[in-house]
């Protein structure tokens, strides 16, 4: 894999992996203008360390196997690492491209300024949301989870500020999934118009990434961490099971 991104154009390796952009965007390597480029000879113009990017862009190859899912700590962790990180790093990303392709196409497409609105509170909503999570629910669900492990003591107050958060994120998962739904249709599920530029149908392609990693981030919690939680709520005779 490592001779395949090293040996192949900028604009191939974006095409491949979308989450590319933003690592080649990062070290200033041009994969629009310069996407005829091999990794290493845009390297070597710009004086970027070439092993620092390619340790970058093969990170972003590593697959969703073996999911922790009977683990609720570890769970929490690649959810952390994984896509938490992802949203974080591809909120700037995006919202610099879609101020770009605003700017330069949006007297002929007038959706792009409602997409630029969209997106905006949808980016609030989702750090929020991540900081929510981080700060209240994933400390509380790990200390159960620790409690539970070990037989020791549980956390003060575990039904409410453990079965109360969740339903919160849960009803926030429904928000953010109606916001995407709703740029969806307003960029005609995510097709640019023949006149696109590059970058015009690079931040398609990013938006289509976030929403597909945010369906896979939803699954991780309400089909798989959430339920174990639960579960853990009614072994310990806080929860009865049809509640």
């Amino acid at each position: 894999m490592v001779s395949r991104i090293e040996n192949g154009t900028l604009g191939d390796i974006v095409s491949d992996n979308y989450r590319a952009a933003a690592v080649l965007e990062r070290h200033g390597l041009d994969f629009c203008s310069g996407g005829r480029n091999s990794l290493d000879e845009a390297c070597r113009q710009r004086n970027v360390d070439l092993a620092t990017v390619l340790a970058e862009l093969e990170s972003l190859e590593a697959a969703e196997a073996g999911l922790p899912s009977d683990d609720p700590a570890k769970l929490i962790s690649h959810i952390v690492a994984h896509h938490h990180a992802y949203v974080r790093s591809s909120i700037p990303v995006i919202q610099a491209h879609l101020a770009k392709v605003a700017a330069d196409h949006g007297k002929r497409h007038p959706e792009l300024r409602q997409l630029v609105g969209h997106f905006d509170r949808l980016s609030g909503e989702l750090t929020l949301h991540m900081a929510e999570e981080e700060e209240v629910l994933f400390p509380c669900i790990i200390a159960l989870a620790e409690a539970m492990q070990s037989g020791g003591p549980l956390p003060p107050d575990v039904f409410g500020t453990v079965q109360d958060p969740i339903r919160m994120m849960e009803i926030e998962h429904k928000y953010v999934g109606d916001t995407f739904a709703t740029i969806r249709a307003l960029s005609s599920g995510y097709t640019p118009p023949a006149d696109a530029c590059t970058t015009y149908r690079l931040v398609y392609v990013e938006l289509r990434a976030l929403e597909s990693d945010h369906r896979r981030h939803v699954h991780l919690e309400d089909n798989v961490l959430f339920p174990r939680v639960v579960i853990g709520l009614i072994d310990l005779g806080l929860l009865k099971r049809n509640a």
